[in-house]
């Protein structure tokens, strides 16, 4: 598993290890997982996949919901399918849920609570957004909001439903996950000076527009999606649809982007840093990604020599 924020160059990386390695790409990214959505997601093309087979990537229509439990029952289908084959399955991604859903045995199915209340917190992150919604939780509580993602609207509501109902998050959570015992994971991490992630991100999403944003979400919007979908949620998207709706500039909305960006870069490090096995490397601006790749490469091959 190779984890890490937006733009770090996971892409890079793990597909040059999937060479060197024999393996095959897990995507873990909940925009990546939607047809049609390509330059918002930072789907890599064709080219950059280079002949590497890729996992959960356009899987889902746009106008589907789709769950972490969802994806966790896709992605063990993918991962037999993977080892089956004797590849090596190398799971990449930024989505800290999709990691959490193969990593635990959680369960994601809720449970009961207020209806009332449920509609009113779900009613918020439809016209909102999910990090509205999160933020609400944040305000009530930080470290329970510290432990969800934005984009889990189900256990963001279900925590704000605990403190209306009990005045505290706290059940939720008082019980630590179980690993999931069906497979050994290798747990990696790809990190970078705060500057150096910060210039790529600008970067990124100055290359978004130029390779036409806008267009694409123009052909989404009629297609008859709206930002009131799940899929639209995304940061890049849900920003477009505002500036369509001559609610923002142009210059307003690639500033709003590269923030919420940002915002979103710290967020998953404070996610993957939860994880006490997994083990950091700092690409260092990726000035020489062949030594990182090297280093990677060898921590794999000790780790899978002592784990048989």
């Amino acid at each position: 598993m190779i984890a890490g924020p937006t733009a770090v160059g996971k892409t890079k990386i793990s597909i040059e290890l999937c060479r060197r390695l024999d393996g095959e790409i897990l995507s873990a990214d909940s925009m990546q997982i939607y047809k049609y959505m390509n330059i918002g997601s930072a789907k890599p093309t064709e080219a950059e996949q280079a002949g590497i087979p890729h996992h959960m990537m356009d899987v889902v229509d746009p106008a589907e919901a789709f769950s972490a439990a969802d994806y966790k029952a896709a992605a063990e289908a993918c991962l037999e399918e993977i080892l089956s084959r004797g590849k090596l399955p190398i799971m990449v991604g930024g989505t800290g849920l999709y990691f959490d859903a193969l990593l635990y045995d959680r369960d994601f199915s809720g449970s009961a609570g207020d209806g009332v209340l449920r509609e009113a917190f779900e009613a918020i992150a439809r016209a909102q957004g999910n990090e509205a919604l999160h933020d609400m939780l944040k305000e009530k509580d930080a470290e329970a909001a510290a432990r969800i993602h934005p984009n889990n609207v189900r256990r963001v509501v279900r925590a704000l439903e605990l403190i209306e109902t009990t005045g505290s998050a706290t059940p939720a959570f008082d019980q630590a996950p179980e690993p999931n015992p069906r497979y050994n994971f290798i747990l990696l991490g790809l990190t970078d000076h705060r500057q150096a992630l910060y210039e790529r991100i600008d970067q990124r999403v100055d290359a978004m527009f130029e390779a036409g944003l806008v267009d694409e979400i123009i052909i989404l919007k009629n297609l008859g999606l709206s930002d009131k979908f799940q899929s639209m949620q995304g940061i890049g998207y849900k920003e477009v649809f505002r500036y369509l709706d001559g609610l923002a500039t142009l210059e307003e909305t690639i500033a709003l982007i590269k923030q919420s960006s940002r915002r979103y870069a710290k967020r998953q490090l404070t996610w993957f840093k939860r994880y006490p096995t997994l083990e950091w490397f700092e690409v260092d601006g990726l000035t020489d990604p062949d030594s990182v790749i090297d280093q990677i490469e060898r921590a794999i091959r000790q780790k899978m020599s002592r784990e048989g």
